[in-house]
């Protein structure tokens, strides 16, 4: 015995020692290892059992649990049968003999430990496994163990990890559920026999003002007023042990419930004990009741009995969240919400001691008051909500029993009594659900949609309202100023942004269900606040430095500011529903929108003449920013009716059109102020994207006489005045060309003055790429360094704005695209001859090219075959080798973005039908497989490959005949297609890249370019083409599979089992009788039993289900097989 306790003395100094502060970490490597070492001796757990029992030094048991976990895990089939009996008998004594004395942490682990042994040898060896579970939870002294051992079972066995063979965890999961009905049962005992024995010594509270209030909307849910009764008792108080039961009981029932079928197992009496312990988490005077009773002393009751609420919630949750419900189990699933809406009533019910908001405040500070992790009453109840509302709202309003409009009116209160702005936007994703559940419900029943639509009315109508006072400071100030309007989210928008988006989101649904309510709900509160805005005028005065508004008083400002903040999101909500004022419902909705656009219109040019957003204010660092904003907005709002202009146009322009040439003038009139170099950034921008509207979507055949337009004309092209910021200036240029571009509507092609308009365009065009036009003299001298940077911002400013413009027309007519190419052909030439000057400022080229990929995509046509030829072979002659391994190797993200765009430009000429662009062919795919894949190859970046192997598959998919030559003769001679091959060696070279691309890590191309293998058998049959079938289809199963096994590309399993079925579907008895054996024969780390057991279970599956199972079973198995092996000791013979 002196050398196990002289080893534990040794191993108690040396696990302080690595864990002193002092200790280097040089010297924690050598006691780790040294600690390896002694775990991997045959026989260490003889000493860990002595040490187990021993000592009390938390460090040397939590080791010793550690190298019997190892040992079971991974080490337990070289483990004679004798040691393990030992093993299995001794854990359990030691875990009864010192469960109530160890940490907690150390039982847990000990627990998992032993359930580990059940997990390999119960029930063939260890047959009493799962009985001593239920025995100790029978038992009073070890109710809590068992409960800890049985959640440790659920999760260990019926989810188990891959250490397991798949035949072992079907049997694991079928001898659970066997035992299912005797653990629900337990459980239920213990919580029900707590709840009855709690109950009957409550002390019962005097009788609330307001019990008897909740009764007769729980009697009409619950169908029953002894329900009703029986969820009115009041909660017991419960003692820190039979709280402490009670939530492992609520643990082990939430896992359970997770992986087992909804089924007669769980019972109603099982369902109502868990709603009476929801309870706990909303009654907050059962916490009061507790401390006047005189808990004993410390004991944490409160959060406890708050916690045991959540715990409930979170088993409801998880029955809640299963969407396959068997016609028997649909009953409870109604007793269920009855029960929940109880609690929800409970929650929202106003008395005078509590309003709603505070006890909710109340009900989700007991989450923080238990540490951040814990998650409150309140985020489980609106999961809850959640669940309910997507997953069974449709299966549950069809009975009659269940009061759906009551439940939405609870909602509602819930909704908007919720105590923090997370809580707020998941009750608004709630109603979203809803509406658009609603929504779908009445596309697919048009005929009932008046009753429908009555029955929810009332509360939607109510949500309209609520939802708009909700985002104006006139009613919500003290919320509205909490929320940060200056930090980005992830998506790019502030917290106040989210609140406004998501709000209006809300009531644009509710806008497409009741149009005429939803506007009369929202336009009169627009006007209240415009009549504000539009009544500053009188407040303007003259002063020496310019406009001052005379409005100092502190509480003026203040008002001021909060009704500018409501106009700018009312406008915006007004602009969200402008889609919904157009198409089929233009006539009967007429003038509701025609009133908003006039409203608009003026508020704009009121906005633009008295120029508020350069007046001075007593607060400028507020109001100004404010006034720009409404300014802003109002231009945002009337852009988003451009849809609806558009139609305006086209239903009056034979007939009476003042009424619009009017609203269309006064816009201009407005925008044309703001488009200066003066003028703020956003508003510049508004009155811009405004202008782009009116000439791309609306396009009066009035609006290049306008005096106003130009104006705008007259300031692009004039070389002295002032350029505009680069966004503002593109978005200009890109509106004054499409009003000389566009074909007007409604207008014969004899009346489109093409003439004209061609040659305008023409001087617009030259006049912006003045500068840019002169560069090609000098391109070819070097420049001094301040020149060439001068040289690049002519450069960016002309392309930016040329890309833009070709890029508005490439979806329009023949005609305006022959004429933007007319206009832009100079410039064009310009360019290519600049190109070669640039190629090594990759900078330039990669602008460059984004022009050329451009024109390609837009223009290629109106370019004509020998321009585009010659376009293509002076970038074919600068991409060197030698120039793409620079791009590519040298310049970082900017030398591989060029490449990437000529990639791209290869991809648009090689997709063009016809055989213009076919003798480039050859020349192409060299490019790729002889200069750009050899560079890249190698490389674990994963810049550029994906273009290389979009153009490959591309090159294979429009010119499929390139290599197959299909003669129709050849097949109806032969009976069967069997194309002849042209250009093998290229197209086997293709295939092998894509085949090198599954065995690099990166997950995106790798599921890029099975998407093209799939697509290309799909379309053109690949996996069938003699060449791949004889040379090449088994090669990639292969590849496929051993993928799966190494687990590198986890996320792809699926479509990795589809491929390789598809594959081995071309030819099935070649892979069950040649490949299947090869593949086996070749793996290492198994032997030849585990193989022929491989071979065995893979059965002769054709159909795709059963085939991919075959193969996830295979991969699972491999890998168990050789975890197994690693694990045996040296030496070991296997019979």
């Amino acid at each position: 015995m002196a050398s196990e306790e002289a080893s534990l003395r040794a191993l108690e100094s040396l696990m302080t020692e690595f864990f002193h502060n002092c200790t280097t970490n040089e010297r924690k490597r050598e006691i780790e290892e040294l600690l390896n070492n002694f775990a991997q001796q045959i026989g260490a757990w003889r000493f860990c059992l002595y040490f187990l029992s021993s000592t009390r030094n938390d460090y040397v048991m939590m080791y010793s649990l550690t190298v019997f976990e190892n040992l079971i895990n991974k080490m337990w089939l070289g483990v004679p049968s004798q040691d393990k009996m030992e093993i299995r008998s001794c854990l359990p004594k030691l875990l009864l003999a010192h469960h109530k004395t160890l940490p907690y942490f150390i039982r847990n682990k000990l627990c998992k430990v032993i359930v580990d042994i059940g997990r390999q040898d119960w029930p063939m060896f260890y047959h009493d496994f799962f009985t001593n579970i239920l025995q100790l939870i029978q038992s009073p002294v070890t109710t809590p163990l068992g409960l800890i051992m049985l959640k440790t079972t659920s999760e260990e066995l019926a989810c188990p990890r891959e250490d397991l063979s798949v035949a072992r965890k079907e049997e694991l999961r079928k001898l659970l559920l066997e035992q299912v009905q005797t653990v629900l049962g337990l459980l239920t005992g213990i919580l029900e026999s707590i709840w009855d024995k709690h109950s009957a010594t409550a002390a019962t509270p005097p009788p609330s003002p307001t019990s008897g209030e909740s009764g007769d909307l729980l009697s009409s849910l619950l169908q029953s007023p002894s329900a009703a009764k029986l969820l009115n008792q009041p909660i017991p108080i419960l003692d820190t042990d039979s709280e402490y039961i009670c939530s492992l009981a609520l643990e082990c029932l939430a896992h359970l419930f997770s992986w087992i079928p909804l089924s007669t197992s769980i019972t109603p009496s099982l369902l109502t004990t868990i709603f009476h312990f929801a309870r706990f988490g909303c009654d907050t005077r059962a916490r009061k009741m507790s401390a006047v009773n005189g808990s004993s002393p410390g004991a944490p009751l409160g959060p406890e009995r708050g916690r045991l609420g959540v715990l409930a919630m979170a088993c409801i949750n998880e029955l809640m969240s299963k969407n396959c419900v068997p016609m028997e189990f649909e009953e409870y699933l109604l007793r269920m919400f009855q029960q929940t809406f109880y609690l929800l009533q409970k929650i929202t019910r106003e008395n005078n001691a509590h309003t709603v908001k505070s006890r909710l405040e109340e009900l989700d500070e007991r989450a923080l008051s238990q540490g951040s992790r814990a998650e409150s009453y309140i985020e489980k109840f609106t999961d809850f909500l959640r669940l309910f509302v997507s997953v069974h709202l449709r299966r549950i309003e069809s009975y009659s029993q269940f009061p759906v409009v009551e439940f939405l009116a609870l909602l509602f209160k819930y909704t908007f009594h919720q105590p923090t702005h997370e809580g707020y936007f998941s009750c608004l994703d709630i109603w979203t659900l809803f509406l658009d559940y609603l929504t779908s419900k009445i596309k697919s029943r048009l005929a009932d949609k008046e009753a429908v639509l009555n029955r929810y009315e009332d509360a939607l109508v109510l949500l309209l309202t609520e939802v708009l006072n909700r985002i104006q400071f006139r009613y919500n100030q003290a919320q509205l100023e909490e929320l940060d309007d200056e930090t980005l989210d992830d998506d790019q928008q502030t917290e106040w942004q989210r609140y406004l988006r998501q709000s209006l989101e809300v009531v644009a649904k509710v806008m497409e269900l009741l149009p005429t309510h939803a506007f009369s709900t929202l336009f009169p509160v627009l006007q209240d606040n415009l009549e504000v805005y539009l009544g500053l005028q009188q407040f303007v005065v003259t002063s020496g430095t310019g406009h001052r508004l005379n409005i100092t008083a502190e509480n003026d400002c203040r008002r001021l500011h909060c009704s500018l903040r409501d106009l700018s999101s009312l406008l915006q909500a007004v602009g969200r529903l402008a889609e919904y004022f157009t198409g089929d419902v233009f006539a009967a909705r007429f003038n509701d929108a025609l009133t908003v656009v006039e409203r608009l219109v003026k508020v704009t040019l009121y906005g633009s003449q008295i120029k508020l957003y350069n007046i001075e204010t007593a607060v400028p660092s507020v109001l100004k920013p404010d006034l720009i904003d409404v300014h802003a907005q109002s231009l945002a709002a009337l852009q988003a009716y451009a849809h609806w202009l558009a139609q305006f146009y086209s239903e009056v322009h034979r007939q009476n059109p003042e009424q619009f040439i009017s609203l269309v003038s006064t816009a201009l009139e407005a925008i044309t102020p703001l488009i200066s170099s003066k003028v703020q950034e956003k508003l510049l921008l508004s009155a811009c994207h405004l202008l782009v509207s009116l000439a791309t979507t609306v396009r009066p055949v009035f609006l290049i006489s306008i005096p106003a337009v130009q104006k705008v004309f007259n300031r692009i092209t004039d070389t002295s005045a002032q350029r505009l910021p680069d966004k503002a200036q593109v978005l200009v240029c890109r509106a004054l060309s499409n009003v000389l571009l566009l074909p007007w509507p409604n207008l014969p092609e004899s009346e489109q003055q093409w003439a004209v308009r061609s040659t305008n365009h023409a001087s617009l065009v030259a006049a912006l790429t003045r500068d840019y036009r002169q560069l090609k003299a000098t391109a070819s001298l070097p420049q001094r360094k301040v020149q060439l940077e001068d040289t690049k911002v002519i450069i960016h400013q002309t392309l930016s704005v040329l890309e833009d413009i070709v890029e508005s027309v490439s979806g329009e007519s023949t005609k305006s695209r022959q004429i933007c190419y007319q206009s832009l052909q100079e410039s064009v030439q310009v360019s290519l001859a600049l190109f070669p000057a640039f190629i090594h400022q990759s900078d330039v080229t990669d602008e460059m090219l984004s022009f050329f990929l451009t024109l390609f995509q837009g223009l290629r046509v109106q370019m004509g075959v020998p321009f585009t030829e010659q376009i293509i072979q002076t970038f074919l002659n600068m991409f060197t080798r030698e120039q793409l391994a620079e791009s590519i190797l040298h310049e970082g993200s900017t030398g591989c973005r060029v490449v990437e765009k000529f990639l791209k430009i290869l991809q648009v000429v090689v997709q063009e039908p016809g055989q213009v662009f076919k003798p480039f062919l050859p020349s192409v795919i060299s490019l790729c497989m002889e200069q750009v894949y050899p560079i890249i190859a190698e490389r674990s970046s994963p810049d550029v490959k994906a273009e290389l192997f979009e153009l490959l598959f591309r090159v294979l998919h429009h010119n499929w005949r390139y290599f197959f030559k299909s003669s129709v003769l050849a097949s109806v001679q032969r009976g069967v297609a069997e194309e002849q091959m042209e250009n093998e060696a290229q197209f086997s070279a293709i295939m092998q890249a894509f085949g090198q691309s599954f065995l690099q890590p990166d997950i995106h191309l790798f599921k890029q370019n099975l998407f093209y293998l799939e697509t290309l058998n799909t379309k053109q049959k690949l996996y069938h083409k003699k060449i791949f079938r004889t040379t090449m289809l088994f090669q990639f199963v292969n590849v496929l599979l051993q993928v799966l096994v190494h687990k590198s590309h986890d996320l792809l399993q699926e479509e990795i089992g589809i491929a390789t079925y598809n594959m081995a579907s071309v030819d099935f008895d070649g892979f069950y009788s040649a490949f299947l054996p090869e593949f086996l024969a070749s793996c290492d780390g198994v032997d030849s039993n585990q193989k022929n057991v491989l071979g065995r279970n893979f059965k002769m599956d054709r159909d795709l289900p059963s085939f991919t199972q075959n193969v996830h079973r295979l991969v699972n198995d491999l890998r168990y097989y050789r975890l197994c092996n690693d694990s045996l000791p040296p030496g070991t013979v296997k019979l």
